[in-house]
C-alpha cells in the first residue's frame, strides 16, 4: 500500500462508506453564502464518513463545523485551459491550508496552461506538502495505473465523461473500475466518484472493490434531481 504512515492509514480506513461532495455555486439556484455547510451537517447526520468540497473558503467553512475527514480541491479556470481541479502547486498549498487533510487534483494525461501533463504535479505536491494525503482524479484505467505508481493515496475515476475521450458516455464503466480495484486495491484505496445516483449503483460499487464512495449531484443539488423527473415526465407527455 503506498500509505504507510499510520495515522494517514487510520484516517482514510475510517472513511469507508459513504463521502458526500458538498459544492455549490452562485449560479445555482440553491445557492446561498452557508449552503455547503448545511450540505456538511446534512451528511455528517445522514452517516457520511467523509465530505468532498471546493474552494479554500468553502473548506474552511466545512471544517469548522462539522468533524469529519475532508477531501479539498480547488476548481480554477484558466481560459479554455481543460485542467481545472487544483491544477497548481499554490492551488494546492490554499487547499491544505484551509484545512483538508486530502488534496484532490486532476491527474489525467491534459496539458495544463504551463504546459505540462495534469499528473505531473503530484511529484511537486508530495515534495512540498508531504503531510497531506492525494486524491487521483482520472478518467481511464491507465491514468489509474499511472496514478497508483506516482505514491497517491487514493484513486477515482471522477473525471470519467468528462475528457475529450470520455465525454460520450453518461453512465460510469463499471467493468473498467473493477479492473482498477483488482490491479491496483492492494497499493491505493480504490473509490468511486462521478455518475452515482442511486444507493443501489453506490452498494454494486462497493461490491466491486470500492472503499468509498463520493456521491453530490444526487444527493447536494436537488435542483439537478428535479430536472430529471421534469424531463422524463416532459418527455413522457409529449
Amino acid at each position: 500500500m503506498n500509505t504507510t504512515d499510520a495515522e494517514k492509514r487510520k484516517i482514510l480506513d475510517s472513511m469507508k462508506g459513504l463521502i458526500v461532495s458538498c459544492q455549490v455555486v452562485p449560479e445555482d439556484p440553491i445557492y446561498t453564502d452557508d449552503m455547503v455547510v448545511k450540505m456538511a451537517e446534512a451528511a455528517q447526520w445522514a452517516g457520511a464518513v467523509g465530505i468532498r468540497a471546493n474552494s479554500p473558503e468553502q473548506i474552511r467553512a466545512i471544517k469548522k463545523a462539522v468533524d469529519l475527514p475532508l477531501i479539498g480541491l480547488y476548481k480554477i479556470r484558466r481560459g479554455d485551459e481543460e485542467v481545472f481541479i487544483t491544477p497548481t502547486l499554490e492551488a494546492a498549498k490554499q487547499v491544505w491550508e484551509a484545512g483538508a487533510e486530502i488534496i484532490a487534483m486532476d491527474c489525467t494525461d491534459r496539458i495544463t496552461k504551463e504546459g505540462r501533463r495534469a499528473w505531473e504535479l503530484v511529484a511537486d505536491v508530495k515534495r512540498e506538502i508531504p503531510e497531506a494525503m492525494i486524491f487521483a482524479d482520472v478518467s481511464n484505467y491507465e491514468e489509474a495505473k499511472r496514478a497508483a505508481e506516482l505514491g497517491v493515496d487514493i484513486v477515482a475515476p471522477t473525471l470519467f465523461g468528462y475528457t475529450e475521450a470520455t465525454k460520450h458516455f453518461e453512465t460510469q464503466d463499471m467493468r473498467a473500475f473493477a479492473k482498477m480495484c483488482r490491479d491496483l486495491g492492494d497499493d491505493v484505496y480504490m473509490m468511486m466518484e462521478g455518475h452515482i445516483n442511486t444507493p443501489e449503483e453506490a452498494v454494486k460499487c462497493l461490491y466491486l472493490g470500492a472503499h468509498a464512495v463520493v456521491v453530490g449531484s444526487a444527493i447536494t443539488r436537488p435542483h439537478l434531481t428535479a430536472k430529471r423527473f421534469a424531463d422524463l415526465i416532459s418527455g413522457y407527455q409529449e
